[in-house]
């Protein structure tokens, strides 16, 4: 069997994350399993494209710069990669993150030894622009948090070993191309435009593949890990209001797109078993005396709450529309 082939893709769409743009474009460049190519895809800023093609094309001759050719938005700027990608594997990384390790793409290309393996993801652990928020449940025993999700980082209730799973998180995750240009790619109109703080696309697709190829296994290996730069905006509670009603949202608009028994079949076991975990964790916290510590379960139930409003006004606006 011959040696699969690799294209990394890095979206970008604001100058505000140039440095963290930069050093992702210098880690994959350093990986030492070359990808046979490096795609930096501008979501419509021809300022960031004109500064990314000069600074970029120069450091290797496999970086392709280009301009989303798509609707704006982040499902759009994917779409234009596959179908620019040549690899028979495409693989997706934050502007905001970088990998851990320079065997990141052997990593993920050793899982695609099994034919059965149609996605592999990995973890992504935060960087705090100053210290962890004290509002957020806090990492116990090396375990993330149970809301860490809502800056896009691997969150406790997910596997800690290497797992099967529905799908996968959007900072660090790969597919066969192949597969996945089939069936279209990415859904617009779900997925995350500049910072209105949607979501889900990755997690659409994940579902869509495993309904058109029961056979395929999306692996989700912990070890696989990168991490992600969390911006100051995303520290603050408002955010975490903001973002969780946008998951609500996006998971209304999955459900009308796939049927709520995929779309919701994770997030009832996590809704049942781990966020009742936290609340209880974080209670007792404070009542032994870190009064801190009760934030963290307050934000739980407004996450929980926020989200659940989101998904009824999504539900509701499709029903009234």
């Amino acid at each position: 069997m011959s040696e699969l082939t690799s294209s990394v893709v890095v979206c970008a769409y604001t100058l505000d994350r140039w440095d963290d743009l930069s050093a992702a474009v210098d880690a994959v460049l350093g990986q030492s399993t070359p990808a046979t190519e490096l795609l930096v895809v501008i979501d419509h800023n021809e300022r960031l494209f004109e500064r990314a093609r000069d600074e970029f094309l120069p450091r290797s001759s496999a970086v392709t710069v280009v301009e989303n050719s798509h609707p704006r938005g982040l499902s759009g700027a994917r779409n234009t990669s596959l179908d620019l990608a040549m690899g028979d594997i495409v693989v997706f990384l934050d502007d905001d993150a970088a990998p851990r390790s320079t065997e990141w793409i052997a990593s993920i290309s050793a899982h695609y030894a099994d034919p059965t393996v149609y996605a592999v993801g990995g973890s992504a652990h935060p960087v705090w622009p100053s210290s962890r928020p004290a509002f957020l449940p806090t990492e116990v025993a090396g375990e993330p948090g149970e809301l860490d999700w809502i800056v896009g980082c691997t969150y406790r209730g997910q596997p800690t070993t290497t797992s099967t799973v529905r799908n996968l998180m959007g900072a660090n995750m790969s597919f066969r191309r192949a597969p996945i240009v089939e069936l279209g790619g990415f859904i617009s109109g779900i997925g995350r435009i500049g910072r209105i703080p949607l979501g889900c696309e990755e997690t659409e697709l994940c579902i869509r593949l495993r309904q058109t190829h029961p056979e395929a296994q999306i692996l989700f290996d912990p070890s696989i890990a990168v991490d992600h730069n969390v911006s100051a905006d995303r520290t603050r509670p408002r955010y975490l209001l903001s973002r969780s009603y946008a998951e609500g949202v996006s998971k209304a608009a999955i459900a009308r797109l796939i049927g709520p028994g995929d779309a919701l079949s994770s997030e009832r076991s996590y809704t049942a078993k781990i966020l009742p975990r936290a609340v209880g964790r974080e209670t007792a916290a404070a009542a032994r005396g870190n009064p801190v510590r009760l934030w963290g379960a307050l934000a739980v139930v407004t996450s929980l709450g926020a989200a659940g409003f989101g998904y009824a006004r999504g539900r509701l606006s499709r029903i009234s529309g």
